[in-house]
């Protein structure tokens, strides 16, 4: 009996290991290839994580377990995370936002760079939670409460939510159930969500928050330009682009020459062009780092690029312009 015991235990810390192992393996590829890690599709699919999914809404707990000190990610849905120990940095072109033990941050779906902290290691809460479910939350609460100081702003990247007794008690609700043998079921999970967020809502304590709710709830889908006015520079592939905006690839290419009159090709490029010669003339750092800020995949490319635009290279413009 106990031969049998602990045969069963070496065969199911082979088996964690192996989903250890493959989930990092999964990982290196992308970093290699200089990607961005799409961190929605990577827990959704992943076999790694303490989780669970109701449609498109994921609860995880997360342990990270990279080693790299900064690298991007990029996720189609908003998420919610609580940090459980450590710190980290999420970082977009709008500002940068550091959490944790005891914090919480609120991120729109785009990409951002995170940098992190090594003294504690990281544990975190996360909820994914999709447009529909805010637009059910937000009609849920509209009519039937009052709200102050509304207004529809779609600028919004992220936030550090204010804590409150509220909160708390829902992060150590969610500790039990990450922590049961037995999964809640899909109805009792979407409840807990929708619960989270009409109490965001509902308190004065976040409004920036309930404004970018309110925008949500009031559109058909995402902001294209406005998402490509807050992604441009980091290295995502055209179909990435287009899950930011919630759109088929040949509908987002559709619209966005419906808005800007050229191809999301040439646009990119041009935008990135540009950011990389602001950061010239304010002799922000060198030219591999810049071309990588502005999000090249290689100095050669952005070289050739920036010649093909500016007429001349781009230490020369360096030269001329610093």
């Amino acid at each position: 009996m106990m031969f049998l015991l602990f045969i069963e235990l070496l065969e199911l810390n082979w088996k964690k290991n192996y989903l250890v192992y493959d989930f990092l393996y999964q990982i290196s590829l992308s970093l290699k290839a200089n990607s961005m890690l799409n961190l929605y599709e990577l827990i959704k699919d992943g076999l790694y994580y303490n989780k669970f999914v109701v449609d498109e809404n994921i609860f995880v707990e997360y342990s990270c377990p990279l080693e790299d000190e900064q690298f991007g990610i990029f996720s189609q849905s908003d998420f919610l995370v609580h940090v459980l120990s450590g710190k980290k940095t999420w970082e977009s072109m709008e500002g940068s936002w550091t959490a944790e033990a005891g914090q919480t941050l609120y991120l729109k779906k785009g990409a951002n760079m995170i940098k992190q902290f090594f003294e504690d290691d990281f544990c975190m809460l996360a909820f994914f939670i999709s447009d529909d479910l805010i637009k059910e939350a937000v009609n849920d609460v509209i009519g039937k409460v009052a709200l102050s100081n509304i207004t529809c702003k779609d600028n919004f990247k992220a936030t550090a939510l204010n804590s409150n007794v509220f909160l708390e008690g829902f992060f150590q609700s969610m500790l039990l159930y990450f922590s049961e043998k037995e999964t809640p079921t899909d109805y009792l999970l979407k409840l807990k969500l929708k619960e989270l967020l009409a109490n965001i809502i509902c308190s004065n304590e976040n409004p920036e928050l309930v404004n970018y709710f309110k925008v949500v709830a009031d559109k058909g889908k995402p902001s294209l330009m406005q998402i490509m006015e807050q992604n441009f520079c980091f290295n995502l592939k055209l179909e990435e682009f287009a899950k930011l905006t919630n759109r088929s690839l040949s509908t987002f290419k559709r619209d966005f020459q419906q808005y800007y009159n050229t191809t999301p090709g040439k646009w990119l490029t041009t935008k990135r062009l540009e950011c990389a010669s602001k950061l010239i003339q304010n002799n922000f750092s060198n030219i591999t780092q810049i071309a990588y800020k502005c999000g090249f995949e290689d100095v050669s490319h952005f070289s050739k690029a920036f010649k093909s635009h500016f007429g001349v290279a781009p230490s020369e413009y360096a030269r001329v312009n610093c």
